[in-house]
């Protein structure tokens, strides 16, 4: 659906255009829209032919519309791994949907949507490939289109190994329109092609809505593969789209992945107030001012449940209603609206439905009668088999407990961690072999998503320890930026007075750092964050007060050497509930080098190389935390 498509001529500024026609069925029309709606204000909806604009419909009878919407899913099509191994979410998701569609009224139109974070999560992820060549399949967007998706939105982890494979993907296996208003400049994602700012569906006899936004926070701008790609303000963008499309539509779906929120805002997976910008809140009440009509925001991102048993009062912005369906396949989101034939709109209900889960107890267990068997077989299956053999491979027998996610989940905000210790010295000497001539290497805590645990360690549980797709960028730095770094890390950790009161097994976006053994230093708590500081810095066993014009070379993740967007090591104020406006360091003005060697597969390299995780000192004492005063 998205490709092939001929833009209407007359395209320009301040205007949107019907760009493609698609007939889905009997009853179902889609109106794939394309134009700039980041410039400025769109004045009207241009067309080629009256057929090309939505009708206005004078319905005979009451209507419904039904909803279904998931978010955040991260390939987690199906568990392949972990004490849920083999539970079937997304076919869990199909059946429900398919029921619904066969049981509808002649007057009842079911929509299946997805909004965003597709990508990025599990082994799936594998079958895109680092490159063109490399690429198999889309596993999520070839799941979506055999499951009957009828449109997603770009999310900020679709970017992840860049807009070349997104596009390729899209292109292949997307046979669904991907939306969103204020994506723009990619040098190799089409607007208008791959991607749209909003549709318009008619479906029987309601027009709705359907427009995409992004978060503009977290999207991995500025990758060496795409340098012009951007991403606009969500409110603007829905601010000068939605007068255009308004007119033409009775009901308005906001397709948001900006999150639940606003600003500094703790749902979800954080574990602390984080930054994400301008989110739901703000985007609903930007847009309520501009139509009478129905208005929903759909959303994501944050990986929120809410509204679990029924709208919640809470989630209701200057009377628009905001929905979320928690993230990673936990539920799926149902939203049903009655239209009465008089006029108005009224909610029927909006509830969550939690996929059961294949060793769970009870009613929550997952049986055969809960998923699609047969779309399971002949859609997921098939792509596991792709896969399972690199995943089921064992790559080192495990004898410590040293590595394991107990002692991982705190350290690696708090404290010296031996998992993360581990991977800095891993990727270190996997760099060198190679010729980089690294000096020492740094890594954000968040990071690890897994800890590495005693017994048979295969490829599918190091996957599960760090799902990200990031590659190794060498930055050049000299001894004072790293002495800057240091300080300005210090004022990132966990304090011991934070702990108690810190849900610290979910994400926590203050980007605290680790380091190879090649640094060595004490971290002086002081008596706030605005007082801690590094000590004693040594590299190598000189003091980097000896080294400040010294340069080294620095190997880090992609999310860190672009500024770690959310975490901020981009000049912004330090986020993750950090007090006093702190600035963090900005990365992005140190020289980068991409080598193009995914940090994944180099750690598990070099785990293959060694075979065995056995006892040893993997905190070795290279950061040293000290309590109070000013050491």
């Amino acid at each position: 659906m998205a490709r092939n498509i001929e833009i209407s001529p007359g395209l320009r500024p301040a205007t949107l255009s019907v760009c493609k026609v698609v007939s889905v069925g009997n009853s179902r029309k889609l109106y794939l829209l394309c134009g700039d709606s980041v410039s400025g204000p769109v004045q009207q909806i241009l067309s080629t032919s009256s057929d090309d604009v939505p009708p206005s419909i004078c319905p005979a009878s009451d209507r419904k519309l039904r909803i279904f919407h998931f978010n955040d899913l991260h390939n987690n099509l199906s568990d392949l791994s972990g004490d849920a191994k083999g539970t079937h979410r997304f076919s869990q998701m199909v059946k429900r949907v398919n029921e619904a569609r066969a049981n509808a009224a002649p007057d009842e139109a079911v929509l299946f949507l997805s909004i965003g974070d597709d990508h990025t999560g599990t082994g799936f992820d594998e079958l895109l490939g680092w490159n063109e060549e490399q690429f198999v399949a889309d596993a999520s967007y070839r799941a979506y289109s055999a499951g009957g998706v009828d449109c997603s939105v770009l999310g900020n982890h679709e970017f992840d190994r860049g807009s070349l494979l997104l596009a390729k993907g899209i292109r292949d296996d997307a046979e669904f329109p991907i939306l969103s208003a204020n994506v723009h400049s990619s040098s190799h994602l089409i607007e208008g092609e791959d991607y749209f700012p909003a549709a318009i569906l008619v479906a029987c006899g309601l027009r709705i809505a359907l427009i995409g936004l992004t978060t503009r926070v977290e999207t991995k701008v500025g990758q060496p593969g795409d340098l012009s790609l951007a991403v606009a303000s969500p409110v603007e963008a829905i601010s000068n789209i939605l007068p255009a499309i308004e007119p033409h539509v009775d009901v308005i779906l906001i397709l948001s992945h900006c999150g639940y929120g606003d600003g500094q805002h703790r749902s979800g997976k954080a574990a602390a107030v984080r930054d994400i910008g301008e989110a739901d809140f703000a985007i609903a009440r930007a847009a309520r001012p501009l139509t009478d009509k129905p208005l929903f925001v759909l959303g994501a991102h944050t990986h929120t449940v809410i509204n679990r048993d029924g709208l919640e009062e809470s989630n209701i912005f200057d009377g628009v209603p905001v929905l979320q369906a928690g993230g990673k396949g936990q539920y799926i989101g149902e939203l049903v609206l009655d239209f009465p034939v008089n006029g108005g709109c009224e909610i029927e209900t909006a509830r969550l439905h939690a996929v059961k889960l294949n060793n769970g107890d009870g009613d929550d267990c997952e049986t055969n009668a809960d998923y699609d068997a047969e779309f399971e077989s002949q859609h997921i299956t098939p792509l596991i088999a792709q896969i399972e053999d690199t995943l089921t491979r064992e790559i080192a027998q495990v004898t410590t407990d040293e590595l394991s996610w107990k002692l991982t989940v705190l350290d690696r905000y708090a404290n010296e961690s031996a998992l993360l210790n581990f991977m800095c010295d891993a990727i270190h000497a996997r760099v060198n072999e190679q010729t980089y001539e690294v000096d020492f290497c740094l890594l954000n805590g968040a990071t690890a998503l897994a800890g590495i645990e005693r017994g048979s360690l295969n490829q599918g549980a190091w996957f599960d320890v760090m799902p990200y797709a990031d590659q190794v960028f060498i930055l050049t730095m000299n001894g004072a930026e790293l002495e800057a770094i240091l300080n300005n890390n210090a004022k990132r950790i966990l304090r011991p007075e934070d702990i108690a009161v810190t849900d610290y097994a979910g994400f926590l976006p203050r980007g605290f750092l680790h380091t190879s053994k090649h640094i060595r230093y004490r971290l002086m708590l002081g008596e706030s964050a605005a007082e801690a500081f590094a000590a004693d810095i040594a590299v190598n066993g000189e003091p980097v007060a000896n080294l400040a014009n010294r340069e080294f070379k620095v190997a880090m993740p992609t999310y860190l050497a672009l500024g770690a967007f959310g975490e901020r090591w981009n000049g912004e104020t330090i986020s993750g509930g950090v007090p006093g406006d702190l600035e963090g360091f900005d990365m992005r003005k140190l020289e980068a080098t991409n080598t193009g060697q995914i940090y994944r597969n180099q750690v598990s390299a070099f785990i293959q190389a060694t075979g065995r995780l056995d006892e040893r000192p993997y905190r070795d004492g290279r950061l040293e935390i000290v309590s109070g005063g000013t050491g």
